[in-house]
């Protein structure tokens, strides 16, 4: 997909035909992109989904034992859903829009009592916290 960087970290350990056979598997094509680097060796990795329940074990596995391979402390990949503990893009475009009708188009005057509670309803500090 054109979305896609162009370029990808991908652990020594993953063959390129494994990376290719895998990419399929994940929603959108979007496979394994390695986003952030810590000095200690500990990265970022983030994952779409895998469409086949009956095939993501085994995958997920492959490349969390490539990722692993790959750490200088061979220290193992702790994983997280990010979906059940973040707002999803259109959680965080509609708080912006609440944010911005709260700030530009409200006069402060006549929302002054309620301002306060009126931004935390918008979820914008929230979000970006």
């Amino acid at each position: 997909p054109p979305s896609l960087p162009e370029y990808f970290v991908v652990p020594s350990s993953l063959a390129d035909q494994d990376l290719k056979l895998y990419s399929y598997s994940f929603i959108g094509r979007r496979m394994p992109s390695w986003s952030w680097n810590h000095p200690n060796g500990s990265a970022l990795v983030r994952m779409a989904n895998i469409k086949d329940v009956l095939q993501q074990r085994r995958i997920d596995q492959r490349i969390c034992n490539a990722i692993t391979r790959s750490h200088p402390l061979r220290s193992d990949v702790y994983k997280s859903d990010l979906d059940k503990c973040l707002p999803n893009i259109q959680e965080i475009q509609a708080a912006y829009v609440k944010l911005k009708q709260l700030c530009v188009n409200e006069p402060f005057e006549e929302t002054e009592e309620k301002w306060l509670s009126s931004l935390e309803n918008t979820h914008w500090l929230e979000y970006i916290r």
